[in-house]
């Protein structure tokens, strides 16, 4: 499979999260952040696992708990706090910190280079965000910058890892073993912190649905996938049409209005996923010189 179908299936994923925010606000009840975590991912990755039949080995269950905790339970733990705390602009821009956290982790856990042209795509996607969410009236909680900036720095550290850590396995059955992980690890905070979850309705039912099987499920196997194939200074850029694509779903689907400036951070954030490929594409291999010609000489007379 070429890198460009790769790129643009890695892509796919952030671009359906983007979808997460309608879902939610217009198909979940109100109030229950981490028991929707929960039932997006522990089902989704019990589903993986009937489909892939095989669990982690005992070396490395620690490891995939670990995974499932930055990807899922701490991140989207630290996600929800935030944008309790937070107008969702500002936990949105602070999370889109996480591209330029992973080029500095994978500097020092994978020994990958940091370029210049890398600095600059992260920090213009993050530019870019900010035009498209931040509004004049934006409040500051320390606890909720606090949270977005952890879960920033847990997908980061997630994202490196999944890429440092990976098991002789498909990516399918690496997604089901971290989404069951990180399922299963927020079971006690939801019982604990949001008892009496509501019966769901149809509609509920439905919103689960996508964002387990779609926005979970598909999305992270294709993320993982991208990882593995890509590297996580490759895909992580991608991240930023997350916040994109929810902004231009709010205005497709629910009639939101989209301002200059906000469309000017649309072509920012594309521009910097421009830039942060261009600074992670390898380098071409050297041609090989070639072998000098060989010399015929005449052979020696024999007398």
């Amino acid at each position: 499979m070429s890198r460009t179908t790769d790129l643009c299936l890695t892509a796919l994923a952030p671009i359906i999260w983007g979808s997460s925010y309608i879902v939610t606000t217009e198909m979940l009840p109100d109030g229950f952040p981490l028991t929707v975590a929960l039932l997006r991912a522990l089902p989704a990755g019990l589903i993986l696992l009937l489909v892939v039949r095989q669990l982690p080995t005992a070396g490395w269950r620690a490891r995939v708990f670990i995974l499932g905790a930055l990807n899922f339970a701490v991140f989207w733990s630290m996600l929800f706090v935030a944008a309790y705390r937070l107008p969702g602009g500002v936990a949105a821009t602070l999370g889109a910190i996480q591209p330029l956290l992973v080029l500095f982790l994978a500097r020092f856990a994978l020994g990958s280079e940091i370029t210049i042209l890398g600095v600059i795509a992260a920090i213009s996607g993050l530019i870019g965000v900010a035009m498209l969410v931040l509004g004049p009236t934006s409040s500051l909680d320390p606890i909720g910058i606090a949270a977005a900036l952890f879960g920033a720095a847990s997908m980061a550290a997630g994202t490196v890892m999944t890429r440092k850590w990976q098991p002789p396995v498909s990516p399918l059955t690496f997604t089901a073993w971290q989404l069951t992980a990180g399922g299963i690890l927020m079971i006690p905070v939801a019982l604990i912190l949001e008892p009496g979850f509501p019966v769901p309705t149809a509609t509920n039912l439905a919103g689960l649905v996508w964002l387990g099987l779609i926005g979970a499920a598909l999305t992270y196997y294709l993320w993982f996938r991208g990882i593995a194939r890509l590297g996580p200074t490759t895909v992580t850029s991608f991240g930023f049409l997350s916040p994109t694509s929810a902004v231009l779903l709010g205005w497709i689907i629910l009639g939101e209005a989209l301002s200059p400036l906000q469309i000017a951070g649309v072509i920012v954030v594309l521009a910097s996923i421009w830039l942060g490929q261009r600074a992670a594409r390898p380098a071409p291999a050297p041609l090989a010189e070639p072998a000098p010609a060989a010399i015929n000489e005449p052979a020696p007379r024999t007398t």
